[in-house]
């Protein structure tokens, strides 16, 4: 990280130095935004201070993102259309990157500011489909090439899914609970068990389930969230400091090895399959390797040419450092073109599923150096986005705890919130999907409001699904706009 700045130009240095404060302010907002979700039942309920659960949860959020893994960063990285993967480093892809982050950071503060729960991972997929659509526009590109529709819808089902998920799991965990423990005091809330017991806290074993159970969301935020911050601040260092970070300069020889591999197991496949495949996509001939342009989109016509430059390319290379930096920056374009007509492949009639599922193991090794991430961007995203968790936190709280349901939050409907909460995004964070902290613990509580008669509030619950309902139109519109505006200006 020391040597980041150097060799770069001064306006460069301090573009770097703007954009790599934007990601991290977006996580420091993330943190504080969502993240008093995590916080919310455990402060209502009071079975932790405000103080010491803000900052339990910074730490668990740190320890999260640290152990989160990279599968959330790039499938939110890979919404954008390969043309600007391809040239993130001209100034069109800085652009791109400028204007989804601020059209994140505004709205997440706008609905802070107003106490909505809204959603930090839904406003920063509505920013990065706004700009792809407004490249598509720009560049006269048809609006299903504009972003990457497969993953987008994939990823909008999850974030639609997962809270009606966490609405019928947690209330029919909480249907549990009032069945087998119907009579013991975890079914108060801190008024009725103040006014029957005099105590201030829940029953203990209750509060230490409560603890145990916010720890585990605000863990699962951190292992989902913080990849996102990750993914962009990739982008970010790839399109100011191509030469350093276009590849993993610290890959072994054995990754480059594997990566040089898959590629040549794909070209073998496409030829020895040619006859079949070449009835629904053109993947070219290799003609002993091909010059690649500056600016380009990838045509599935020059996949094999293109396997045969990269393999020619990395033939006897050691470490990527042997290469000069146009070499590495060819290579990364290169990989990302042949992954992409590898993923088209495996989406064709008459693939089988075996045939799919190696065609999916070569794209992993394929991408073995370019999906990567340096351990100080971990530790810098986990540190912004645990610090974030310790500010901002009352104004979420209040909407959780009171505001959901016409009755206070009972204690084990926070548990059973939690829980849900806590496994469902663990598990969409380990199968590599972005998922929302907020709408999932929001609905999750909803559930249990409705398990437990005791109503929803019409106006909270109309504010968060119009919250949820504008945040994809607005960030679409406003990251779309920022970058048709600062196109027009550069």
């Amino acid at each position: 990280m020391l040597d980041l700045f150097s060799g770069l130009g001064t306006g460069v240095a301090i573009s770097l130095a703007l954009a790599l404060f934007f990601v991290l302010a977006f996580e420091f907002i993330n943190g504080f935004h969502d993240t008093a979700n995590a916080v919310a039942t455990v402060i209502y309920t009071k079975a932790m201070p405000p103080q010491l659960a803000v900052f339990a949860s910074g730490v668990f959020n740190f320890i999260g993102v640290m152990a989160g893994g990279l599968g959330v960063a790039y499938a939110i990285v890979h919404l954008l259309p390969v043309d600007l993967l391809l040239n993130v480093s001209s100034s069109h892809g800085l652009v791109m990157v400028f204007a989804l982050l601020a059209s994140a950071i505004i709205w997440n503060l706008g609905t802070w500011y107003f106490g909505l729960p809204a959603s930090s991972s839904h406003t920063l997929i509505g920013s990065i489909l706004g700009v792809g659509i407004a490249n598509a526009l720009m560049t006269g590109t048809e609006l299903s090439k504009g972003v990457n529709m497969q993953k987008a819808i994939d990823i909008m089902l999850a974030l639609l899914i997962s809270p009606l998920i966490g609405f019928a799991v947690a209330g029919m965990l909480l249907l549990v609970l009032k069945k087998y423990r119907s009579a013991s005091r975890m079914h108060m809330t801190p008024e009725e068990r103040k006014a029957t017991d005099g105590k201030k806290h829940p029953p203990f074993w209750t509060r230490l389930m409560l603890i145990i159970s916010s720890m585990g969301v605000s863990f699962a935020h951190g292992m989902n969230d913080g990849q996102k911050g990750i993914g962009l601040l990739m982008l970010v260092l790839i399109g100011l400091a191509p030469a350093k970070f276009v590849v993993d300069m610290n890959s072994t020889t054995y990754k480059i090895e594997r990566t040089r591999d898959a590629a040549q197991h794909m070209s073998d496949f496409y030829i020895s399959n040619e006859a079949r495949l070449s009835q629904h996509i053109k993947l070219g001939h290799g003609n002993g390797g091909i010059e690649m342009p500056a600016i380009f989109k990838c045509d599935t016509a020059q996949t094999v040419p293109t396997i045969e430059a990269l393999t020619a390319k990395l033939k006897g290379v050691k470490n990527y450092g042997e290469l000069a930096a146009e070499d590495r920056r060819q290579v990364r374009r290169m990989l990302l073109c042949i992954d992409d007509a590898a993923k088209k492949v495996t989406k064709l009639p008459g693939i089988t599923p075996q045939e799919k599922d190696d065609l999916n193991k070569l794209r992993k090794d394929l991408n073995a150096t370019t999906e990567y991430a340096p351990q100080w961007v971990i530790v810098a995203v986990a540190l912004a986005l645990g610090l974030g968790t310790m500010v901002g936190w009352k104004r979420i709280v209040l909407t959780v705890g009171e505001k959901i349901g016409n009755k206070g939050m009972t204690y084990a409907q926070g548990l059973s919130a939690q829980i849900t909460a806590t496994a469902a995004i663990g598990i969409a964070s380990v199968t590599g999907m972005p998922v929302s902290t907020t709408h999932v613990l929001s609905s999750a509580v909803a559930g249990t409001m409705v398990a437990n008669k005791s109503g929803l509030q019409g106006g909270t619950v109309r504010s968060i699904l119009l919250a949820w309902a504008l945040t994809l139109p607005i960030t679409i519109a406003l990251s779309g706009g920022l970058f048709w505006l600062a196109s027009q200006l550069g």
